[in-house]
């Protein structure tokens, strides 16, 4: 596989997408990795080469493009505190733009997955963009609030999903709780939404970033290939 760092314009900033890109010329299915809160780090990227490696393109795209360190000063919030849903849905949608018009891209199959902030920023993709074919959030905290100017969640946006979710979870994870996950299954079982929920004994947030320390390799083996199998089932069938 081979990766670079590609940029788009979106709302009039540069957005940097890390893009990894199998060997051959495709077309490939493609897959957005929505970063955690520590932005496109060596985690995300080792996500990113990771799908490459087995045959998707996969791009990670810059969500704190428009904030810079004087902003966070003058505002006193965090990169992550001053993200606003609608800029986030223009981010994916222009990732998922920059995806489509690759030449060595299938325009039909993308899917997404996202980890931490990213869980939650992939549930709001699959309620935003119909073309995604398959949605896999890891740990996503905070689906049931609106951020920035939002007036809805993404949770609260559940009815407009049309693909397929695999959601992980960890056991001692506060957020998001088992208590949120049960929150999640009834409404998305009541909406007829096709989804599996898996939970990891012992594992809590962030199981499967191998920089943190809470990461669990057994549990993040397991989750990784239930993934694998998903994304092919639904974009390489």
């Amino acid at each position: 596989m081979t990766s670079s760092m590609e940029t788009v314009k979106v709302g009039g900033s540069d957005m940097g997408i890390y893009l990894g890109m199998p060997h051959g010329n495709g077309p490939f299915p493609a897959v957005v990795v929505s970063q955690a809160a520590g932005g496109v780090d060596e985690f995300i990227q080792s996500i990113v080469d990771q799908l490459a490696a087995e045959g998707y393109a996969a791009a990670a795209p810059e969500l704190y493009h428009r904030t810079t360190e004087e902003i966070e000063r003058t505002t006193g919030k965090t990169r992550r505190q001053l993200l606003d849903d609608m800029e986030i849905v223009a981010d994916i949608d222009a990732t998922v733009s920059f995806l489509q018009s690759h030449p060595s891209v299938n325009s039909r199959q993308i899917g997404v997955t996202g980890f931490c902030m990213g869980g939650r920023v992939a549930w709001l993709a699959a309620v935003s963009n119909p073309d995604f074919k398959v949605c896999v959030p890891f740990y996503g905290g905070f689906i049931t609030d609106p951020w920035g100017q939002a007036t809805e969640s993404p949770f609260e946006l559940s009815k407009n999903i049309n693909c397929p979710m695999m959601f992980h979870f960890g056991e001692i994870d506060r957020n998001p709780s088992l208590g949120d996950m049960a929150i999640f299954d009834e409404e998305l079982t009541r909406l007829g939404k096709a989804h599996e929920f898996h939970v990891y004994p012992g594992a809590d947030h962030r199981f499967l970033d191998h920089t943190y320390t809470a990461y669990q390799e057994e549990a993040s083996r397991l989750a990784w290939a239930r993934t694998l199998n998903f994304l092919a089932a639904n974009l390489k069938g």
